[in-house]
């Protein structure tokens, strides 16, 4: 008896299979162009070829046929061996991944009627954050009626990015989305 869940079919891995041919390029018989451009540093000439002369020079080296661009016309084709190749690519895709910067975002809120003492608190903080290399989203939250108080938000949030100017330099000035007031302060560029 079935107790009702999900059965195990025979085609998982054939999917799999067909799953990571897609993202891949193609190779060898799985190219359908009937001409293909070669290019590479293990061919005796390059130029435009017949599939099948591409695909009997490539098994004369004992290497793989692989379609490296398919949009061009005719498709550009590498003679190379195809693991190597699966290995470079996942090995830049992770440097650039290793080097790309994450962006940290630290928020800072407000009430439209902070007083000076939390105002230079939070100046404090935000300087902490900007020194770190952290954007500051700081807004003012308005509260039922303090929507009023729009215009001071307003004024409150170009003070505070006047008093970040040695450290971050705003991205926007403040708009109204909601109840809230939003400027983003981007982390200056050290030199």
């Amino acid at each position: 008896m079935n107790a009702g869940g999900p059965r195990p079919s025979g085609n998982n891995s054939r999917q799999n299979n067909q799953n990571q041919k897609e993202e891949g390029a193609r190779i060898n018989e799985e190219i359908t162009a009937p001409r293909v451009r070669l290019v590479g540093d293990n061919i005796p000439e390059q130029g435009i070829f017949a599939l099948a002369d591409a695909l009997k020079l490539a098994e004369e080296l004992e290497l793989d046929l692989v379609e490296v661009s398919a949009k061009a016309d005719p498709p550009v084709c590498k003679i190379i061996d195809y693991q190597k190749f699966l290995y470079q690519q996942k090995r830049k895709a992770k440097e650039m991944k290793a080097n790309a910067s994450k962006v940290v975002i630290k928020e800072i809120r407000f009430g439209p009627n902070t007083d000076e003492h939390d105002f230079q608190f939070k100046l404090n903080h935000a300087k902490s954050f900007l020194q770190e290399g952290s954007k500051v989203k700081s807004y003012v939250f308005f509260k039922g009626r303090s929507i009023m108080f729009s215009e001071q938000g307003e004024k409150l949030l170009l003070r505070f990015a006047v008093e970040l100017e040695d450290y971050g330099q705003a991205e926007q000035m403040p708009k109204l989305e909601g109840k809230r007031m939003i400027m983003m302060i981007a982390p200056k560029k050290k030199k």
